[in-house]
């Protein structure tokens, strides 16, 4: 990894590395580190699809994608969250950081229609251990050794769109209102590390890979590529509600 290149890519300067209390050799070191386990990360993501999620109609879902975290991408978020939650994260380095970091394996579940979302919830939360006892609080200190310890690792949260009332009622979810865009998000320990699961539908997927190719994190501050965000951000929520009618009509029908 080369520094400059590096600095151009993210729209990162040495001040960055100043703010978030961490040197350029730490950071090379954290990703000599991810290099020697990533072909693991990688295995236990497949082994996580097949165990959990091959049979797609049990698990309540359209489809499914997953991937490693890229190993600039990890060095990247290690730098915007030391500088966003310090305290939270100083004491991250090479010898810990997938303990804080846990999103290392990404796997996204796609539902057809929004309503879905509650056949993943049930599904998930069964084939995992969810007690609120056992949530992570402290990265570094409530981290579990136990690899054969499978279980929800953080409570399940939610991101809602406007109008999205009653959409998550009657589970036991943290429930985000932002306006911007509708998706689940679980924690899940196994095999020894964690590996996030986000949960959209399709349409929301499409405007989200759109959005984070061009704006998050590096033109957030642009505000032509901004206005053009949210444009997309309306016709996918609209799309999202016209599904879900063009369903409802069609079960009327019957």
């Amino acid at each position: 990894m080369i520094k400059e290149d590096f600095f151009s890519t993210y729209n990162i300067c040495e001040q960055d590395l100043i703010d978030a209390a961490i040197s350029w050799e730490e950071l090379l070191a954290i990703e000599a580190e991810y290099h020697k386990i990533e072909h693991i990360l990688h295995d236990l993501g497949k082994d996580f699809i097949d165990e959990y999620l091959y049979e797609i109609e049990q698990a309540g879902i359209h489809s499914y994608r997953y991937r490693t975290k890229e190993p600039e991408h990890l060095i990247e978020k290690i730098i915007r969250k030391r500088k966003e939650s310090m305290e939270k994260f100083a004491q991250l380095d090479h010898t810990n950081f997938y303990k804080y970091v846990t999103d290392l394996i990404g796997i996204r579940v796609f539902f057809l229609y929004r309503e879905d979302w509650v056949h993943f919830h049930r599904y998930i939360t069964s084939k995992f251990e969810n007690n609120p006892e056992i949530y992570v609080v402290d990265r570094l200190n409530d981290f579990d050794e136990d690899i054969d310890h499978y279980y929800i690792a953080e409570k399940p949260k939610a991101y809602k769109r406007g109008g999205d009332t009653k959409i998550y009622d009657g589970t036991e979810i943290d429930i985000i209102t932002d306006g911007i865009y509708r998706s689940l998000h679980y924690t899940v320990k196994y095999k020894g590390y964690y590996v996030e699961i986000q949960g959209r539908t399709l349409f929301e997927e499409g405007w989200g890979e759109v959005d984070h190719d061009i704006i998050y994190p590096y033109n957030v501050d642009d505000e032509m590529l901004n206005d053009y965000s949210k444009l997309l951000n309306r016709l996918t929520g609209l799309a999202d509600e016209m599904s879900s009618y063009f369903r409802r009509l069609n079960q009327n029908k019957r």
